[in-house]
């Protein structure tokens, strides 16, 4: 099976209008995968890469703190963030349990998980 195509940037998000709202369209016809994240108050995800994917993060509360490379955003219900193929990116919450929608673009496999750091001892690189 060939390795499905990593968009550099963040791909165009389309707003679709119809007569009782509109809605937002992350992925058309492309191979992804959805994963909703929930991240309690106080915890952390580990800084980490992937060498195969890219992520499309939407965050659904207020609360979070993102890192993507250098950045460190307190991103609003509601806004998007782009982790980059191989860039070092960690989430966490400062505040309530914290939900984000990630939309993968590429080889989702956890051992493509590469950490840099972890509050929970867990090894470098998952098997």
């Amino acid at each position: 099976m060939a390795t499905p195509t990593i968009p550099e940037s963040q791909p165009d998000i389309a707003t679709i209008t119809r007569p009782w709202g509109h809605f937002e369209q992350y992925a058309h016809n492309q191979p992804v995968t959805v994963s909703l994240m929930h991240v309690h108050e106080g915890e952390t995800l580990s800084l980490q890469s992937h060498t195969r994917r890219a992520e499309l993060w939407i965050v659904l509360d207020d609360g979070a703190r993102v890192e993507v490379d250098d950045d460190v955003r307190h991103p609003r219900a509601g806004d998007k963030v782009w982790i980059p193929l191989g860039a070092r990116h960690r989430l966490a919450s400062e505040r309530g349990t914290v939900r984000v929608l990630e939309v993968a673009f590429g080889d989702w496999q956890l051992n493509d998980i590469r950490r840099y750091e972890d509050v929970y001892q867990r090894p470098a690189q998952e098997s």
